[in-house]
């Protein structure tokens, strides 16, 4: 949630985590640090308040031509007073007192005093309900002179739920086999990856297999049995492992690798069957602010 990690990322004993991380599989004791206005959460609302109190450079400027605004205003509005008591038609103190007044009313700087801090309100709330934080005013208002927006995380730009991309045959294979193959082995798993894989063999009507002698290799992906056959799907350090070379789909896992996708291999009684991809798709655009 905080990090922006596009899928989950391998924890050991000793590790730190973060409120709100997701434990996607087995089970886990920690002791917690920090907690209440400590925590990361509170810091984060904390930070939002405090950018919604600073003051945007264009926020001073205005407060100073404010507050010459409002000296001119009163002075305006007592020469209003007394030229319309001296010189204007009877009850002329009466008129002078309510055309002082209407002065007073009309010219008042409210809207130049309160368009930007309302404005900063707006920007800091609505961009914090989206998950984007400002350190404080300036920083918004800085923002009108970027042109190019670099993210090191892709997950602060996807869904956060890894779909399944497309499955690649090696020889001899159907890209429809190495995908129920893949699915059949991989609902032993808790993996997000897994999940993905499994749930798009189902949503194709795709028969699956029961699983045998199912073993997880932390990292690097699972091993098995599927219908009498020895199947294990994983990274190349698990083909590595077993003996399976992936150089016939070589190319092809690069191509998927620099689109953003994770490339897991699938081997079958020790020959490659293929290659399976699987990305976090990017988020929908957030509906336009109704204007009027």
């Amino acid at each position: 949630m905080l990090t922006g990690e596009p899928m989950p990322v391998t924890k050991r004993v000793g590790d730190k985590v973060i409120g709100a991380t997701l434990n996607t599989s087995g089970a886990m004791v920690m002791r917690s640090e920090r907690v209440g206005s400590a925590t990361v959460l509170a810091q984060i609302v904390q930070m939002v308040a405090q950018a919604q109190r600073s003051k945007a450079p264009m926020q001073r400027m205005a407060d100073v031509v404010a507050g010459y605004f409002v000296v001119s205003v009163v002075a305006v509005s007592v020469l209003t007073f007394f030229a319309w008591g001296l010189f204007g038609p009877e009850p002329s103190w009466v008129y002078g007192l309510i055309n002082a007044v209407a002065v007073l009313i009309i010219a008042c700087p409210c809207a130049l005093g309160l368009a930007t801090p309302m404005s900063i309100m707006v920007a800091t709330g609505l961009g914090a309900t989206r998950g984007v934080l400002f350190r404080d005013a300036a920083a918004i208002e800085n923002l009108r002179r970027v042109d190019t927006l670099i993210i090191d995380k892709t997950g602060t730009l996807t869904e956060g739920r890894p779909a399944f991309e497309r499955a690649v045959p090696a020889p001899g294979f159907a890209a429809d086999e190495v995908l129920r193959l893949a699915a059949s082995l991989d609902q032993g798993s808790e993996h997000p990856l897994a999940e993905a894989i499994v749930r798009a063999a189902r949503e194709r009507g795709m028969k699956l297999d029961k699983p045998g002698n199912f073993e997880s290799a932390s990292g690097i992906g699972v091993r098995g049995h599927v219908a009498g056959r020895a199947l294990a799907l994983g990274n190349t350090t698990l083909m590595e492992q077993i003996g399976v070379s992936v150089a016939p789909l070589l190319s092809q896992a690069e191509a998927l690798r620099s689109e953003g996708a994770s490339v897991m291999h699938l081997a079958v009684d020790g020959q490659l069957a293929g290659l399976l991809a699987v990305s976090d798709r990017s988020s929908p655009a957030p509906p336009r602010p109704w204007r009027r």
